[in-house]
């Protein structure tokens, strides 16, 4: 047996190390490009989206994503379109931060590539959100079979990112028929008719153009929304005419109101009428121009 000369015994050592450098790199190498990130998303069997809101007040989508949350799409009766993003997270924020919003073509997609659509702000304690555009986007990115995912550093582990992705599959019957509630919405919103005035002429209870419009949106909000329960009509009168003649010209025009909510299919008991006649103006009564604001009726709503 020959014996190993030092150099050679050097040789041998060099050889040893390189193959291990060599084997590390190959592991390190076969390693997936998602490691030290957490998805979060319902597989093909598990995703499912639901119409869970659907009047003229308020269309919401909602898609549960297993482990993490809900991913909702809302829109409310309005006078413009509009459309919100809310990612609903079990565990909230614990710091500010920032998140990527992705559409990522799911694996039956091959050759397609990612595109970054918006950043969605972290807010400690507070579920994140998206405004309309990109929120719009979302859902045609969605209807395209393409899944808009969510991407930030972890609140609580700072060696892990996390991915929230919404999967497209089961998708495109549910959001028709969000599109056909968000076409149905109300065309004006709670704060366009919560306090309302109607303006009359002299010494008349008849209700002008402008005024029959304003109560038909009243009625039309108070049909669809049952948590009003009270609706607090207030009469005046200005103070040309006997004290008394005001006082029940004012009822008249209470009732008149009243009965018109009715005739709209308004229960009588969630109206509540008070007649003030001359009393409590709120401009000059001696001359015409200022004396017509006295003569009014105001509405008013409080949601329960």
């Amino acid at each position: 047996m020959i014996a190993e000369t030092a150099d050679t015994r050097v040789e041998r050592v060099e050889t040893v190390a390189m193959k291990r450098t060599v084997l590390a790199l190959t592991v390190l190498i076969a390693l997936p490009v998602t490691a030290g990130v957490r998805h979060y998303s319902a597989d093909i069997n598990e995703s499912q989206w639901q119409l869970t809101d659907s009047s003229r007040l308020q269309c919401r989508l909602e898609h549960n994503i297993p482990g993490y949350g809900d991913a909702m799409f809302t829109s409310r009766a309005s006078k413009q379109l509009n459309l919100e993003f809310e990612l609903d997270m079990l565990s909230l924020p614990s710091e500010y931060g920032a998140a990527a919003v992705y559409s990522a073509p799911p694996e039956w997609m091959p050759g397609q590539m990612q595109r970054r659509l918006a950043e969605m702000p972290i807010r400690k304690q507070y579920n994140g959100d998206l405004p309309q555009k990109t929120a719009w986007t979302m859902l045609s990115e969605l209807e395209k079979g393409y899944w808009p995912t969510i991407y930030y550093q972890d609140w609580y582990n700072r060696y892990d990112r996390v991915a929230v992705e919404l999967n497209a599959s089961n998708f495109i019957g549910e959001y028709q028929s969000f599109v056909r509630c968000v076409s149905s919405l109300l065309k004006f919103s709670f704060e366009d008719i919560s306090y309302s005035v109607l303006q009359y002429k002299k010494n008349s209870d008849e209700f002008t153009r402008a005024s029959e419009k304003k109560l038909s949106m009243i009625a039309q909000y108070l049909r669809e929304d049952p948590g009003i329960e009270l609706v607090l009509v207030d009469a005046y009168t200005d103070s040309w005419g006997g004290s008394w003649h005001n006082r029940e010209l004012s009822k008249q025009r209470a009732q008149r109101v009243k009965r018109f909510f009715e005739e709209n299919g308004i229960d009588s008991d969630r109206i509540e009428t008070t007649a003030h006649g001359e009393r409590r103006h709120i401009a000059d009564n001696a001359r015409e121009v200022t004396r017509a604001k006295n003569r009014r009726v105001v509405i008013r709503m409080a949601k329960s």
